[in-house]
């Protein structure tokens, strides 16, 4: 009896829940929500072409420099560099001693002790150490930029979709949103409900379309390179954006060479085996 019992109230159970369902459902379709900005105007990164792409690819060090060096004169001030360390930028073509200048020249110092009284110091960069933090903490760092944290940028080109292509498309996104328009619509004339809070910036590239940070990058000729490239700012944007992926994949190209190596030997002992196998097997039914 009480199994039967168990049994009504289950199937009553599963009865209110088909309900709900039905009801949600009836009413998604004759009432359905209207889409938002974010969904109408959101953009995907524009397409990105690197000597890095591919199954082939390696890293264009000369970029990659130049992507270094957008990164100290105009990154460097808010972004952290956590997983790099100095002596790393003599993969991307600089000499010892250049890194070592560079270390020893970098703004900020590290965080030290002072032997002698016990209480907080710096003292200047050496190659060893990693890329010191622009802010001494969370708290700091919310404080100089309008209540947000900036986010470390170490592998920001595998953390974000669209990698690098996404770095440079936001950085080259910003316009206003009075005038922004896509597929023909306006922003402005679909959503005339729509602003930007104060603090915030319209970039229809990044996900809810107002992003904290200014732009970081507003002129031609705002970095001076040394090897004498145009300094656009598309031009500087795909820079920073190689730079950034080398920060995050610096062993690429050991890498592809490893995975082209292993696809040989993995065919030429595919050839073998089966070429051992005809020989064994030759003459005999099975």
């Amino acid at each position: 009896m009480l199994r039967y019992i168990n049994y009504i109230i289950g199937a009553a159970f599963a009865f209110v829940l088909l309900i709900a369902l039905w009801g949600t459902a009836s009413e998604l379709i004759t009432n359905p929500p209207k889409a938002t900005a974010e969904e109408e105007f959101h953009l995907e990164p524009e397409p990105l072409a690197l000597h890095s792409d591919g199954p082939f690819g390696t890293y264009d060090y000369r970029q990659v420099q130049r992507g270094f060096q957008v990164y100290k004169e105009v990154c460097s001030a808010c972004h952290s560099l956590k997983q790099v360390a100095f002596r790393d930028l003599e993969k991307i073509g600089y000499s010892e001693a250049q890194v070592k200048a560079i270390a020893a020249g970098w703004q900020i110092e590290q965080p030290d002790v002072n032997k002698d009284t016990g209480e907080p110091a710096t003292r200047p960069n050496v190659a060893s150490d990693r890329f010191p933090l622009p802010f001494a903490n969370d708290v700091a760092a919310r404080a100089a930029n309008n209540n947000a944290i900036p986010p470390d940028l170490s592998l920001m080109a595998k953390a974000r979709e669209g990698g690098p292509a996404y770095i440079h498309s936001l950085l080259t996104g910003y316009t206003d949103p009075k005038t922004f328009t896509h597929d023909g619509k306006s922003l402005a004339k679909e959503f005339p409900d729509f602003t930007v809070p104060t603090g915030l910036h319209f970039n229809p590239y990044f996900p809810n379309l107002n992003i904290a940070m200014p732009p970081p990058l507003t002129q031609d000729g705002q970095v001076q390179y040394q090897d004498g490239t145009r300094a656009t700012v598309d031009q500087m944007s795909k820079d920073v954006s190689a730079f950034l992926m080398w920060t995050a994949e610096p062993n690429l190209a050991k890498r592809h060479a490893t995975g082209f190596g292993a696809v040989i030997f993995l065919l030429i002992f595919t050839g073998l085996t089966f070429g051992a196998y005809r020989n064994i097997w030759r003459g005999i039914k099975h």
